[in-house]
């Protein structure tokens, strides 16, 4: 029975809807109309303050949890005592005993996750400033536990900087080598996949250095051309063209051989710990306790549905599993993003009930307490109150579309933090006195305040009350948030945007926008819903005429692992079915032209494309693919293996892809890829455009010059979406 669960109707009168003016492509490229956030917060060890860098970049200021008003200065340019002058702060990192910063400058990204930078060490005492190194670019630097050292990898390997030694450098490992050997930061697909950019650590006291070793020459290696371009230009192949190469094992593919290894930083000693890792295995994590010798060090296997935690000896390189968790399928990536050691333990995340939950252990894996429970999904883990037995956390207790900031005492009794429904996330101060909540919800843009440790409000430190001025100037539609079930007794969420002076007499066309990745949720009753904040491209679309719906299917996250996990081995296939299934229970609205339903996705959203096209009901007259994998053997071995196995292992399934489907494509299709895209290889759609050339298909294709996954750059994001727009006034209208 098809209904609809709740309605964010906005009346006419409403200011914040009622303008006259219309948003532009411009408008949204270059962020007009975006949210203002408080960001970059790292709370100090007082407990009571939290630094944040100046709008400028050149400031490092200090302000009060309790008032967010400014108590200090810890880093001002002009104070230097030396002729050094930074133009911008990029990034910094305090040390723990918050007596030196390391400044971040001159940032060059290389992947999703790593950058080189110039650090430098500024003495907050003293005022003085100095290089952290004079012999090249670093990255992923990290203070020890005492604050005298800072480790760091260049090219491969691991250097340490002491600081009571004037500031000397000591080259840990010497066999580092692109495309070889990496020590202490992971390979492509580690990054990617286990979004990781730093892979050592100190031990407490800070005596010993740790870190993980990744082998990748026997990975495949994958190259992709370079081209003069704009926006930059790159004058070194204004001839010839070039190439950029590096190690991408694709699904079943050899991956990097990973080690642990440590050193003892006076003895100058090197040694590999016994590591009983699978030889295909992954080490998504390592990290030491408050015993400098125990370090934890967390492993999967190549299916990665056992996940096995480690006590190392750094010394004795002896290593004693103290934690399994193993499932059928597979395990969630929360399990190593949230894990966190604590006292003389560790709170870990699982799925093992069916919902992810918060589980704290000791250092001989035995569990102390389950410190969340329900049929809810804990979606992040904030800390740990080891004094009062609290635990911190944020989880979808109020329904999968909505996200509260909660804390649940030793007794088991949960309190909720945040005060307002919708979409909540937090930063809390060390030991956990106060905390700075984000709350929006679908028509409110973030509102940030701090907060005590019982919830109450103390002081708001932005509203957007200028966008929400900015907005009230604007023509708007209304938002709906509906719920449905299809065919198959599937109760699915959507969202609804519908054109400003909407008339249920007439007939729409329909613009659906999806993502549908395993553990995704581009529902929610969230500011950030949508493909731009405030659901505003969305917004865009529905000024043009269209109805833009938005409709999370199977397979997607916030509803427990097993709606969760129901496409393993069968990635596309229900996915598409439900996109299918919501464009049809579209077309039975009396509002909706059924002839003119249209689809587009991003990445997964653009392979759920492709599959909802051929999907074999023919229910979509348009829609556009933007980097869109077309057949899961193309793509990286960490991600595909979690959800598909390998090729060999499921052969049926990897059949199932876009490009097995090429003939039954139905509908005008806008293929769009970056010639430089290191995720998704622009292979996937060389590939499938010939499979649709040979099925004798016809297809618009667009290609972006030397654009990565995200395809910006210059005018590059406002020609991109003027031709998403394009495409659908075409076919739709």
């Amino acid at each position: 029975m098809k209904k609809i669960l709740l309605l964010f109707a906005l009346l006419c009168g409403h200011a914040l809807f009622c303008g006259a003016e219309e948003l532009t492509i411009d408008h949204l490229t270059r962020g007009v109309y975006s949210a203002k956030h408080i960001s970059g917060v790292t709370p100090l060890a007082d407990g009571e303050s939290y630094s944040q860098l100046s709008a400028d970049g050149k400031q490092i200021l200090c302000y009060s949890f309790r008032t967010g008003k400014q108590t200090g200065v810890l880093f001002d340019p002009d104070a230097i005592k030396q002729r050094i002058r930074i133009p911008r702060i990029d990034g910094y990192i305090m040390s723990p005993d918050e007596k030196h910063i390391l400044l971040q400058t001159d940032t060059r990204a290389i992947y999703r996750h790593s950058r080189t930078a110039n650090y430098y060490i500024y003495n907050i005492k003293n005022k003085s400033l100095a290089p952290l190194s004079e012999n090249g670019a670093q990255e992923v630097p990290k203070w020890s536990p005492d604050g005298n050292m800072v480790a760091f990898v260049r090219d491969g390997n691991l250097f340490i900087i002491k600081l009571l030694f004037n500031n000397s450098e000591t080259q840990v490992t010497k066999d580092g080598k692109f495309g070889e050997v990496l020590n202490g930061k992971p390979d492509w697909v580690n990054e990617e996949e286990f979004s990781l950019s730093r892979a050592f650590d100190f031990n407490a006291d800070a005596t010993m250095l740790a870190w993980v070793k990744y082998d990748e020459r026997e990975v495949p290696t994958f190259s992709f051309p370079l081209y003069k371009g704009l926006a930059p230009v790159k004058d070194e192949y204004a001839q010839y063209p070039g190439a950029y190469s590096y190690k991408y094992p694709v699904a079943g593919a050899t991956n990097s051989t990973v080690t642990v290894h440590s050193f003892d930083i006076k003895s100058r000693v090197i040694r590999q710990m016994q590591l009983p890792l699978d030889p295909d295995g992954y080490i998504p994590r390592i990290t030491f306790t408050n015993d400098p010798l125990k370090l934890l060090v967390l492993t999967q296997n190549r299916h990665q549905n056992r996940l096995d935690i480690y006590v190392a000896n750094p010394r004795s390189t002896e290593c004693r599993l103290i934690l399994r968790d193993e499932t059928e399928k597979y395990l969630s990536e929360n399990v190593y993003k949230s894990f966190t050691p604590i006292d003389n333990g560790f709170v870990v995340m699982s799925e093992r009930s069916g919902w992810n939950q918060l589980y704290l252990y000791d250092l001989n894996g035995t569990l102390k307490r389950t410190l969340t429970q329900g049929n809810h999904v804990v979606t992040d883990f904030y800390g740990y109150d080891s004094r009062l037995g609290v635990t911190y956390y944020a989880s979808n207790q109020e329904g999968p579309l909505y996200k509260a900031i909660y804390k649940t005492d030793v007794k088991g009794k949960t309190t909720k933090l945040s005060t307002q429904k919708g979409t909540n996330n937090a930063v809390f101060s060390k030991g956990c006195r106060y905390f700075m909540n984000v709350w929006s919800n679908l028509n409110t843009p973030p509102v940030t305040t701090l907060c005590d440790a019982n919830g109450k409000t103390l002081s708001t430190l932005e509203d957007n009350a200028e966008l929400k001025s900015k907005l009230a100037a604007l023509t708007l539609g209304e938002r709906r948030i509906i719920s449905f079930t299809t065919k198959d007794g599937v109760q699915l969420n959507g969202l609804m945007v519908l054109p400003p002076n909407f008339n249920e007499s007439q007939k729409y066309p329909v613009v659906m926008y999806q993502y549908s990745g395993p553990g995704s949720q581009q529902v929610l009753d969230s500011w950030n819903a949508g493909n731009m904040g405030g659901m505003l491209y969305e917004q865009y679309l529905a000024q043009q005429g269209f109805i833009s719906l938005i409709v999370d299917g199977r397979g997607t996250g916030g509803r427990g692992r097993d709606f969760e996990q129901c496409t393993y081995l069968k990635l596309g296939q229900l996915e598409s079915h439900d996109q299918v299934e919501a464009a049809l229970y579209a077309a039975s609205l009396p509002y909706v032209d059924a002839s003119r339903i249209g689809i587009w996705g991003w990445s997964y959203g653009g392979f759920c494309t492709l599959m909802s096209m051929s999907e074999g009901r023919g229910v979509f007259a348009a829609g556009v693919a933007v980097a869109a994998p077309t057949d899961w053997r193309y793509y990286d071995s960490v991600y595909t293996e979690r959800f598909m196995r390998t090729p060999k292992e499921n052969g049926d399934g990897y059949d199932q892809s876009p490009i097995s489907r090429a003939a039954q494509l139905s509908g005008h299709l806008l293929l769009v890829h970056g010639l430089a895209d290191d995720n998704v290889h622009f292979r996937n759609a060389a590939e499938y455009t010939e499979a649709l050339v040979q099925a004798d298909k016809d297809f618009r294709e667009l290609t972006y010059t030397n654009r990565n996954h995200s395809i910006y750059g210059g005018n590059t994001r406002a020609h991109l979406f003027r031709q998403i727009t394009s495409h659908f006034k075409q076919y739709l209208q």
